[in-house]
C-alpha cells in the first residue's frame, strides 16, 4: 500500500537523521576523551552519511538547512571537531604539526566561498531576460553550462571536496603523523582551487552571454524576420501545463504565423513535443517587446494571475479558448469577459454564459468547435468481442469543496466494485492527475479504488499476447520517447537547453502522430482484452482511451463534452445531493446519459443497454446534444476556428488604423521651408506696423 510505503520512508529518514545526530555525538565524545578508533570511524561515517544523502535524499537534508544547518555548517562543525581531536593526541604538536593544517583548512574553506561566488557570478550571467525553445539563438553566443556541483551544488561540492582532507586528518590521528593529513589537505586544496578556476573561465568574454540590452534587441529582430500573427499565451503551475498541451496541435496547424509566449521558465520544458517556435518572458517588461511585433491576436486557453498583465498590450486582440468545457461555473468564469472574444465550441456554452450573467456578453462570443476531437472515432455499434470495456474517468476535487465535483469520494469504490463484479467488463481507469491534490479524502479513495482494481486483476487468468508485443511496445515506447523527449546531460542549464532546442529540423509533428499511432496500437495490443487496467500516465492520452471504450462513467466534466464527439453511450454521478431532476436540468450535458448515484445501484442496467442498443433511450439524444454542445460538423471545426483567427486578426488590423489615424490627426503634419519664412514674414510686418501706431 502507498500508505505503508510512506510510512516506511519516514522511518527510514527519521533513522538516518537520528544516525547523524548520533555521529556527531560520538565524534565530539571520542575527540574529548581521546579514543581514537571511535573518533577516526565517527568522523569518517559521519561525513560519508552526509555525502550518501546529499545524492539519494537532499529533500531531507533540505529540511536541516531550513534550521540553519546545512552542509556548510555540518562539515566546518564535524571539521572543528576533528582538530579538537588532534589537539587531544598527545603525539600530535598543536604549534608545528597541526597549525599549518588549520592553516590549510582555513584556506580550503576561502576557496571553498571564492568558488561559490564564482558560481553566483555565472548563474547570473547565464540567465538570460527571456528563454526560448524551437528557435535559433546561436547568435546570442549560447555555451554550455559548467560542471553541475561547481556551479550549482556548493553542498555537494563542499563535502565531495572534504573527503581528500577527512581521509588524510584520520590517518593522521591514527598514525600520529601530520604528513598524511598534510597530503590530503593538498589533495583538497588543488581539487577546489583547480575548480573554481575552470569554473572563472565561464566569466570570459567568449563564455559570456550578451547583455540583455542586446538579447532583447536580437528578440525585436527575430521577430521582425519571424512575422508571428497568433500566439497562444500560458501561464500556470508545474502541474497545469496540460492545459496549454491540449492545444498544441490546433495552434501547429493554424492558417497563420504561430507562436508560443509563456510566462514562467521552468514551464518552457513543461509544453510537449512540437515545432511551434516558444519564447517565454519571465518579466513583463521584456514581454512588451510584443507590441512592435507583427503579432495581432493571441489564444488564452487558461486563467492565471499574470494574464492581466498580458491585456494590457494595446496592438494584440485576445481570445479565451478555455482547456476544456462543462457545465460547471468554472466553464464561465467572470474572468473571461476581460478578453475581446470568448471562442466556444456550440451553442451550449453561448447558453452557459448568458445564464450566468457573467458581463461576458454575446456578441463577444464566438462557436469554432473543438478541433481537437478529429482523432475521436465515432460510435460503430454495440461491442463484438467477449468484453464490455468501461472508461471511469473521473474529474477531480476542485477548489471550492463541492461534494459534487467528482464522484470519486462518495461513489467511486461503489462504480468500480459494480462494473468489476460484472465477469464481462474490463476496465480502464484514468482519474484526473490533480486527484486528492486539494482533499486528502479524494486521494485516499483513488489509492483504495485502485486496490480494488488491481486485486480484481489479479484474479483473472487467460490467454496473454506473445512475447513479441511487449518487444513491439517497448520498440515503440523508444521510437516515440526519441521524437517527443530530449535528452539533456545532469549539468545542463536554461542556457544549454535553449542552445539544443534550437529551430527543429523537418515536420517532426507528422513524425509524432504516426509513432503515436503505432505506439497505442503496440501499447493496447500488449495487453489481453480481459485485463483491467489503470492509466495514470500521460501516454495513453484520454482519448486514446475513448477509442478503446464502449461506455464511459464520469463527473460533470470536459471529459463528457469530449467524449459526445463518438456518440457512444455515457453515465454521469451524481454525487451533488440534487434530485435526478434537478441535475439534468443544472447540467445540459447529463441530457443524453444515464444518471448514476452514489450507490450506483443503475450500474447492470446500463451495461444493459450497451450490450443491446434496442434498449438504450438516449442514442437520438446523443446526437442531437453533441451538435448542440460542439457545433456542426459541417464546417469543420479546425476551418471555422481559422475563420475565427482571421476575422479577430482583421479587427486587430482595424483598430491598428484607427489609432494610427487618430495618433496623426492630433500630432501636427510637418510644414515647409516656404512656409515657415512666409509666416515669419507676415510677424515681423505686423510687429513693425504695431510699433509705427505706438509712434
Amino acid at each position: 500500500m502507498p500508505s505503508a510505503g510512506l510510512a516506511t520512508r519516514r522511518i527510514v529518514q527519521l533513522s538516518a537523521l537520528l544516525a547523524m545526530f548520533a555521529l556527531f555525538t560520538a565524534q565530539i565524545v571520542s575527540a574529548l576523551l581521546p579514543n581514537v578508533p571511535v573518533f577516526v570511524a565517527a568522523s569518517a561515517a559521519g561525513l560519508a552519511l552526509d555525502v550518501f544523502l546529499q545524492y539519494r535524499d537532499p529533500g531531507l537534508l533540505s529540511l536541516l538547512g531550513k534550521v540553519r544547518f546545512d552542509a556548510t555548517v555540518r562539515q566546518l562543525l564535524r571539521d572543528m571537531i576533528i582538530l579538537v581531536g588532534l589537539l587531544r593526541i598527545d603525539g600530535i604538536s598543536p604549534t608545528r604539526e597541526q597549525a599549518p593544517l588549520m592553516v590549510g583548512l582555513c584556506v580550503f574553506y576561502a576557496l571553498h566561498f571564492a568558488c561559490q561566488a564564482a558560481a553566483v557570478m555565472v548563474r547570473r550571467t547565464r540567465t538570460l531576460p527571456i528563454v526560448t525553445r524551437n528557435i535559433d539563438a546561436s547568435a546570442l553566443r549560447l555555451s554550455t553550462a559548467p560542471p553541475r556541483i561547481l556551479a550549482r551544488r556548493p553542498g555537494h561540492r563542499l563535502l565531495a571536496f572534504s573527503v581528500p582532507t577527512t581521509i588524510g586528518l584520520m590517518v593522521t590521528a591514527a598514525t600520529e603523523h601530520a604528513m598524511w593529513g598534510a597530503i590530503g589537505l593538498g589533495v583538497a586544496l588543488v581539487l577546489i582551487g583547480g575548480g573554481t578556476a575552470y569554473l572563472a573561465t565561464w566569466l570570459l568574454p567568449k563564455k559570456r552571454a550578451l547583455s540583455e540590452q542586446k538579447v532583447m534587441e536580437w528578440l525585436d529582430q527575430w521577430l521582425a524576420n519571424y512575422r508571428p500573427t497568433v500566439a497562444m499565451y500560458f501561464s500556470g503551475g508545474t502541474t497545469s501545463a496540460y492545459q496549454a498541451n491540449m492545444w498544441l496541435s490546433t495552434v501547429s496547424a493554424v492558417d497563420a504565423k504561430p507562436l508560443i509566449v509563456l510566462r514562467e521558465r521552468f514551464m518552457v520544458q513543461k509544453i510537449d513535443a512540437t515545432d511551434v517556435p516558444i519564447i517565454c518572458f519571465p518579466k513583463v517588461s521584456t514581454m512588451f517587446s510584443l507590441e512592435n511585433s507583427t503579432l495581432k491576436m493571441m489564444l488564452h486557453p487558461a486563467n492565471a494571475a499574470k494574464t492581466s498583465q498580458v491585456l494590457r498590450i494595446p496592438t494584440v486582440k485576445h481570445a479565451f479558448i478555455n482547456h476544456g468545457e462543462s457545465d460547471k461555473l468554472s466553464s464561465c468564469n467572470p474572468y473571461a469577459k476581460a478578453y475581446d472574444e470568448v471562442w466556444v465550441a456550440g451553442p451550449a456554452a453561448r447558453e452557459r454564459y448568458a445564464l450566468a450573467e457573467v458581463g461576458v456578453e454575446d456578441k463577444d462570443i464566438v462557436e469554432v468547435g473543438r478541433p481537437q476531437l478529429a482523432p475521436i472515432r465515432p460510435y460503430s455499434g454495440a461491442p463484438t468481442g467477449a468484453f464490455t470495456t468501461v472508461l471511469y474517468a473521473p474529474t477531480w476535487e476542485g477548489w471550492d469543496g463541492n461534494p459534487g465535483n467528482t464522484s470519486v469520494v462518495l461513489a467511486g469504490e461503489n462504480i468500480v466494485r459494480r462494473l468489476l463484479a460484472d465477469d464481462g467488463v474490463r476496465l480502464l481507469y484514468k482519474p484526473h492527475p490533480m486527484t486528492g491534490s486539494v482533499d486528502m479524502r479524494a486521494g485516499a479513495a483513488n489509492e483504495r479504488i485502485k486496490a480494488m482494481i488491481r486485486e480484481a486483476a489479479a484474479l483473472r487468468t487467460g490467454a496473454r499476447p506473445e512475447a513479441g508485443a511487449a518487444a513491439e511496445l517497448a520498440r515503440r515506447t523508444a521510437e516515440l520517447d526519441k521524437l517527443t523527449s530530449t535528452d539533456f546531460r545532469n549539468s545542463a542549464d536554461e542556457m544549454e537547453r535553449m542552445l539544443l532546442q534550437g529551430a527543429p529540423g523537418g515536420d517532426r509533428e507528422a513524425a509524432i502522430a504516426e509513432a503515436t499511432l503505432a505506439w497505442e496500437k503496440a501499447y493496447w495490443a500488449s495487453f489481453p482484452e480481459w485485463e483491467h487496467q489503470i492509466i495514470t500516465d500521460a501516454r495513453p492520452g484520454i482519448f486514446a482511451c475513448f477509442n478503446q471504450a464502449d461506455l464511459l462513467v464520469s463527473d460533470v466534466s470536459s471529459v463528457v463534452s469530449d467524449w459526445l464527439s463518438s456518440e457512444k453511450p455515457y453515465a454521469v454521478a451524481n454525487t451533488s445531493g440534487m434530485t435526478e431532476a434537478a441535475f439534468r436540468t443544472g447540467f445540459p450535458t447529463v441530457s443524453a446519459g444515464v444518471v448514476l448515484t452514489p450507490g450506483a445501484e443503475g450500474v447492470p442496467a446500463l451495461l444493459e443497454s450497451v450490450r443491446r442498443p434496442e434498449k438504450d433511450q438516449f442514442t437520438a439524444a446523443r446526437a442531437a446534444l453533441k451538435e448542440h454542445l460542439l457545433g456542426p460538423s459541417d464546417p469543420p471545426s479546425m476551418a471555422r476556428f481559422n475563420g475565427a483567427i482571421h476575422d479577430l486578426c482583421t479587427k486587430a488590423d482595424e483598430r491598428r488604423v484607427r489609432m494610427e489615424s487618430r495618433l496623426a490627426a492630433e500630432i501636427p503634419s510637418p510644414r515647409s521651408a516656404s512656409e515657415d519664412a512666409a509666416e515669419e514674414g507676415a510677424q515681423d510686418a505686423s510687429e513693425a506696423e504695431e510699433d509705427s501706431v505706438n509712434a
